[in-house]
């Protein structure tokens, strides 16, 4: 296998991977006790949380473009 072809299918494998894991770990974590405080608002540990989740799905899209992008 190719180098630069290996690297892409590295991006595109990150990218899945990121895709797969970190909406169910959001579910997880909406469900969690620590997400809503007594009268039912958002805690710092939920929004701090979606925080990483959105940024690390952002990635996972930049990622996989990439990915395409360098197998074209």
């Amino acid at each position: 296998m190719d180098l630069p072809v290996a690297w892409s299918l590295l991006l595109l494998a990150t990218a899945v991977w990121n895709v797969v894991i970190w909406p169910p770990f959001l579910k997880r974590v909406r469900n969690d006790d620590r997400s809503r405080d007594g009268a039912g608002k958002a805690t710092p540990f939920l929004r701090v949380h979606t925080i990483l989740i959105g940024i690390s799905l952002t990635l996972a899209a930049a990622v996989g473009i990439l990915g395409i992008l360098t197998l074209a």
